[in-house]
């Protein structure tokens, strides 16, 4: 029960790794708010943890929404603990595609603006709504997903890339920032987990993964929300600034 009593806002909280994060923290006894767009799986959670944590449909790359989210959660439970800016999105493609001297296909400027929208301004916006409330109760924690992609790239993923970059870039400066008021803040970089999105992905790419990855399995969700979980307790109190590889040593194997 190292969470007993915290109140923990997690994005993206309805299926894979967010699903295993709000799972992980009921677990160690906080009180639970996330949000999704998908709210049939969201409903389906809430029976399963029970009507003291709650959900909200809410898309995060649209600030006013998230900000009356955050006063949503703080006027129910009276203070914000931990904030997990869990969700993300992918629209893959190459940059350019390029036959016979010709261009024949790029990346719609549409799908790298959506992905900047969740993935980068997601976490803007959401650390933005709650940090006020962090600061005054002087005591928090913000945690990111960035991802594994953000040190060493992908083929595709211009746009990902970019974003789970730029929540490294600030985090950094949030942990300068929000030092001062005991806020700390991480980022946390998966590699292949085991997601409903990774489950897309062709048998022989997957298998592909797990050769490059030096413990030759895709991750599970529950092991990134242990990290989160930790992170977000007493135990790593004196961790702030720091990006948590957690990737199988994926970097490794490139």
């Amino acid at each position: 029960m190292k969470m007993k009593d915290k109140v923990v806002m997690v994005t993206g909280g309805a299926r894979g790794i967010g699903r295993a994060t709000v799972l992980k923290f009921v677990k160690e006894g906080a009180k639970v708010s996330w949000c999704d767009l998908n709210e049939e799986a969201s409903q389906e959670l809430l029976k399963e943890i029970g009507e003291e944590h709650c959900f909200s449909t809410v898309n995060v790359g649209k600030a006013p929404s998230v900000r009356e989210w955050a006063k949503e959660v703080f006027d129910r439970y009276g203070r914000i603990d931990v904030l997990v800016n869990n969700a993300g999105i992918t629209r893959d493609n190459f940059l350019v595609k390029v036959k016979n001297g010709e261009l024949v296909k790029e990346m719609p400027e549409q799908d790298f603006s959506d992905v900047i929208d969740i993935n980068l301004k997601g976490v803007f916006h959401c650390t933005q709504a709650v940090a006020p409330y962090m600061v005054r109760q002087k005591k928090g924690v913000i945690l990111s997903a960035s991802s594994i992609v953000s040190s060493y790239g992908n083929l595709g993923q211009t746009n990902y890339a970019a974003a789970k970059a730029g929540v490294v870039g600030m985090t950094k400066v949030w942990a300068r920032e929000f030092g001062r008021h005991n806020i700390r803040v991480n980022t946390v970089s998966p590699g292949f987990i085991e997601t409903d999105m990774v489950k897309a992905v062709p048998a022989k790419v997957i298998e592909q993964m797990c050769a490059q990855t030096p413990l030759q399995r895709l991750g599970q969700p529950e092991e990134i929300a242990n990290i989160y979980c930790w992170l977000a307790s007493d135990e790593a109190s004196f961790i702030t600034g720091t990006n948590i590889a957690a990737d199988g040593g994926l970097v490794l194997g490139t």
